[in-house]
């Protein structure tokens, strides 16, 4: 499908969307000096939920956007045709069963696998396509049961049962920590998330004879009002959206996800 054409946001907007972003940017890097564990890079995923493609594009273009995470399967449906090869698409919300087939294929990592239902929805899509769909295994660091992810001390047998299915591959790890009144509460969180990421992952290299990845494995932590934090405690991906489009809009009518 080729890449349609959108119009550019206005001016105003422009600069709105460049001061955000290049404050993002300078406060990832400025946490980059102030990490307590980690290295390496920080990538920055723009979450895009509610966000009009021509904001998108103006990021990815103008400001070198390199990734955006989509929360609804329906926006993603909608925006791929806009921005279908400029700029690479995590998908980061809750993705239901059925739902799988419009998003398989069409990003390069799902960030938020906590069933073996979804997985093997996800391993049956992916083969029939003959490709293989990079995952992130969502950890409910919070111990929240209204809430998805699998809790912390399931996580290495959850990863150990993904093994079973040969059209998905586990590039790491997510986190959604419980909303917090004062943003060092979101460390302790992050802390252990960190924690169980390094020790999978470190175990995981020395039980296999050909490397597990290509590219390096994932953390993702931290949105909007905790990403600072995050990176101080080892996140590889921050998610931030409303910290560089602005306060979401949403749509009147029923959440089409």
């Amino acid at each position: 499908m080729n890449q349609q054409a959108v119009s550019l946001p206005s001016i105003e907007r422009q600069r709105e969307i460049t001061e955000n972003y290049r404050r993002v940017k300078d406060n990832i890097a400025r946490a980059m000096d102030r990490r307590r564990v980690g290295s390496g890079e920080v990538r920055l995923l723009a979450a895009t939920k509610t966000v009009p493609p021509e904001d998108i594009l103006f990021a990815v273009r103008e400001l070198g956007l390199d990734l955006i995470g989509e929360n609804r399967t329906a926006e993603l449906t909608e925006k791929y045709p806009y921005l279908n090869g400029a700029v690479e698409q995590h998908f980061i919300g809750h993705l239901q069963t059925n739902k799988v087939n419009k998003v398989v294929g069409s990003v390069s990592v799902i960030e938020s696998v906590d069933s073996l239902r979804l997985a093997a929805e996800i391993d049956r899509r992916s083969r029939a396509l003959g490709i293989v769909t990079d995952i992130l295994v969502e950890v409910n660091s919070g111990r929240e049961e209204s809430k998805g992810g699998v809790m912390p001390e399931d996580v290495f047998l959850f990863c150990e049962k993904l093994e079973d299915f040969s059209s998905i591959r586990v590039r790491g790890m997510m986190t959604m920590a419980p909303v917090q009144t004062e943003k060092e509460e979101f460390r302790k969180f992050f802390r252990e998330t960190y924690g169980i990421f390094i020790d999978f992952f470190t175990k995981k290299s020395h039980n296999i004879i050909e490397p597990v990845f290509s590219l390096p494995p994932i953390l993702s932590m931290g949105m909007s009002d905790s990403y600072e934090i995050a990176v101080e405690e080892g996140a590889t991906e921050v998610r931030v959206g409303s910290a560089i489009f602005g306060r979401r809009v949403y749509p009147t009518g029923n959440d089409n996800r």
